[in-house]
């Protein structure tokens, strides 16, 4: 399916990446404002149940924050396809950190309940991130698809590194400060992240001419291959609920390093041609793997062979969703790319919110041993979805 690209320093598909003129520069600051991704949430717990007592109630209120971001991030990117990057990211940005810094002042000074709803809201402004840094590349390298592979790797791997180290430093910064650290250092960054990426015009996509195009849901293959991001997002959804419950949440950071090194490896790789077929491989990987922490949970009390069992299994997910990124990539438009990459990140996360609904009520119910093929089935789904649904690309 891949072939090897040179080995000496001199090939090496990531120092070529990043010799890109401009490209340091918009990564650092990407990288700064990606890093809150993955603070916010575990912050807002934190923060949330220390001060009113109830983990209910946090989970309200990040739920209600995530379920409003599904529904504004679209829009959001669209804005940014149609008048830019710079000129849209920055106040939508400056009006998600004002909605997280107001979260904190109403948890500080203990607000009616209902405010800490209205201020988590407002951070579903907050602009995928991700998504701009993957346009630039392929605004940069239009008509290199094996440098394009290695951009979306890039991306994939800096998206895992970001979520494995971002609970973390909310966790210590909480614990060993204040409760509203987390939260607090987290709205800087991220403005701060913002600031620095949208002053790299130089590499920023021109804006396209106006047109009355249709949304890049419209677009043949894109509802299967979103549905299939869905049942993938259910993967990860469930296996963090599940292991969470089995085992406590350090064990995830090695699913999440096992996706990580094999998101860098996979990069730099030569990709196959037939892209199809080359999801269809990941998903089929994807699917044998997720079997691995059931096998362990199912045969064997010991953690350490469930924690093997999660290192392997994530050696599937980051090639999955980079084949996944660079589908979603070939099926939209130059002019949608944004809009359309932000589909795809929405359709993840709506598919994370069920695998948590599902492998948490299969867990109260069944134990964590059962909740452990949840995220073998969601895969299974995931395959037999893009198989059937995506027929040509």
């Amino acid at each position: 399916m891949l072939q090897k690209t040179a080995a000496s320093p001199a090939g090496n598909p990531y120092l070529r990446l990043l010799a890109t003129p401009g490209a340091r520069a918009f990564t650092a600051g990407n990288l700064l404002a990606r890093l809150p991704m993955g603070m916010f949430s575990v912050s807002a717990v934190i923060m949330i149940a220390g001060a009113h007592g109830s983990y209910a109630l946090a989970g309200a209120v990040t739920a209600t924050g995530l379920a409003a971001t599904a529904l504004v991030a679209p829009w959001t990117a669209r804005l940014v396809d149609r008048y830019g990057q710079a000129r849209i990211a920055v106040p939508a940005t400056a009006t998600a950190t004002l909605g997280s810094l107001a979260l904190l002042l109403c948890v500080h000074y203990d607000a009616p309940v209902w405010t800490l709803f209205a201020a988590y809201v407002a951070t579903a402004t907050t602009p995928n991130t991700g998504g701009m840094s993957r346009a630039r590349w392929a605004h940069l390298h239009q008509g290199d698809p094996a440098a394009l592979h290695t951009a979306n790797s890039f991306e994939q791997a800096a998206d895992e590194l970001c979520f494995m180290l971002g609970p973390v430093l909310a966790a210590t910064l909480c614990g060993a400060l204040f409760p509203e650290a987390g939260t607090l250092t987290g709205a800087i960054l991220l403005m701060t992240g913002v600031l620095l990426f949208a002053a790299q015009r130089a590499t920023e996509p021109p804006v396209a001419p106006r047109t009355h195009a249709a949304t890049p849901l419209r677009t043949p293959g894109m509802p299967a291959l979103l549905t299939a991001f869905v049942a993938t997002g259910a993967v990860f959804g469930a296996l963090e609920l599940v292991s969470i419950a089995h085992a406590g949440g350090a064990i995830l950071a090695l699913q999440a390093g096992g996706s990580c090194v094999a998101g860098l490896l996979y990069g730099s790789l030569r990709p196959a041609a037939d892209i199809r077929r080359r999801l269809l491989l990941c998903l089929t990987g994807m699917t044998v793997l997720m079997s691995l922490p059931l096998i362990a949970a199912a045969t064997t009390g010991s953690l350490f062979v469930l924690a093997g069992c999660l290192l392997v299994a994530g050696a599937a997910t980051a090639p999955t969703m980079v084949t996944v990124m660079t589908l979603v990539q070939r099926l939209t438009p130059q002019a949608q790319l944004n809009e359309g990459m932000t589909l795809a990140v929405t359709a993840l996360l709506g598919g994370v919110a069920v695998g948590s609904a599902v492998g948490g009520r299969l867990v109260e119910h069944s134990g964590t041993v059962t909740g452990y093929a949840v995220p073998m089935c969601a895969a299974a789904l995931a395959l037999v979805v893009a198989a059937a649904g995506i027929r040509r690309v």
